[in-house]
């Protein structure tokens, strides 16, 4: 491990994804950039995994509620090996290998971060694994287990089955023992939901996703229902909740946000929540900090694995996001701005 890391060190100065102007993620440039200096309470993690999000794509669009001020690498979750440590610091030592989120800053050859938002990568769990878990398992499991107070048993329909939130929640709704019925967009992606522990399908490019989750419930209609997509298929999914169903907003992977008619949970007796991280962290850090600590359990058991749907050297970056900004992704896409150097 030590021989790794003397060789890391003595490579050029550091490449970077770099986003220079907002617009289209193709602007993107890969250059070299400062080496990151820890500061007191942050270590230096030399990356070999970073996964994408929607987040990094609107970023760089200049779209998302906060900017991020040019020129700035984009990427928030990353997996590594500690590589520096700067003053104060106890927890981690060089060569501990480590994972969390950040920001800004993830499709680098080396991140500099808080302690705070680094944990241990299980023994047994690889770079990509680690570093394509957290954004998408939590949400799934925040709605799920939040959002959607989801019961053994229950039917839950999961929107957008074939992207990273959406099929993390077909594997953890399969793993809290319920009936999950996983929704995309091609045969392809419900073919992986099939194998993640979705009991039925619904293409939804083909067939009506309403008349579809009613004639799998036998007309009773979902208890759950998450949507990280939006659009038209919320009105749809939410006509085809249950009595008493609870229909959670994840996010508008589609672009559009969607919009059902109030009638309906007064007619239903259904309700419409919500799960958003962002807020949950800063709202209820107690009740994150549980969540979290559950899933990491489930990690390390090897009961819950990210789907690796595809991996990027850095120079290919802006293609992965252009993938993922089309939903052609299925699982988590990871960059491995290391991956010239091998793994240790």
């Amino acid at each position: 491990m030590f021989i790794c890391i003397d060789l890391w060190l003595s490579s050029p100065a550091m490449r970077a994804v770099v986003c220079e102007k907002y617009g289209d993620v193709g602007n993107l440039v890969v250059r070299d950039v400062d080496d990151p200096v820890p500061r007191d309470g942050q270590v230096v993690v030399d990356v070999f995994a970073a996964a994408l999000n929607f987040t990094d794509s609107l970023l760089v669009r200049n779209l998302y509620q906060v900017s991020a001020p040019l020129p700035f690498v984009p990427g928030s979750e990353i997996a590594g090996v500690v590589s520096a440590v700067g003053a104060g610091v106890d927890r981690f030592m060089v060569g501990d290998r480590v994972f969390g989120m950040a920001f800004v800053g993830g499709f680098s050859e080396r991140i500099a971060m808080p302690v705070a938002a680094l944990k241990p990568i299980p023994e047994g769990v690889d770079f990509a694994s680690a570093a394509g878990f957290f954004v998408a398992s939590s949400t799934a499991y925040g709605a799920l287990v939040v959002g959607g107070e989801v019961k053994e048993g229950e039917t839950v329909v999961v929107l957008g089955a074939g992207g990273g939130v959406g099929l993390a929640a077909v594997q953890i709704a399969a793993a809290l023992g319920a009936r999950v019925i996983a929704a995309a967009s091609n045969g392809d992606k419900l073919a992986v939901c099939r194998e993640e522990g979705a009991v039925e399908v619904i293409d939804y490019s083909r067939e009506s996703l309403k008349e579809r989750i009613k004639a799998l419930t036998g007309g009773a209609g979902a208890d759950v229902v998450i949507d990280p997509v939006g659009g038209a298929l919320s009105e749809e999914a939410f006509r085809a909740t249950g009595w008493k169903g609870r229909f959670v907003v994840v996010g508008f992977a589609s672009g559009d946000i969607g919009k059902i008619p109030l009638n309906l949970p007064l007619l239903k007796g259904a309700e419409i929540r919500s799960f958003n991280i962002a807020p949950f962290a800063t709202k209820e850090p107690e009740s994150l900090a549980r969540l979290e600590t559950e899933l990491v359990q489930m990690l390390a058991s090897g009961r819950l694995r990210p789907r690796i749907g595809g991996r990027y050297p850095l120079e290919r970056a802006a293609e992965a996001l252009a993938l993922m900004e089309g939903r052609g992704a299925v699982g988590k896409l990871v960059v491995e701005p290391r991956s010239r150097y091998g793994q240790c």
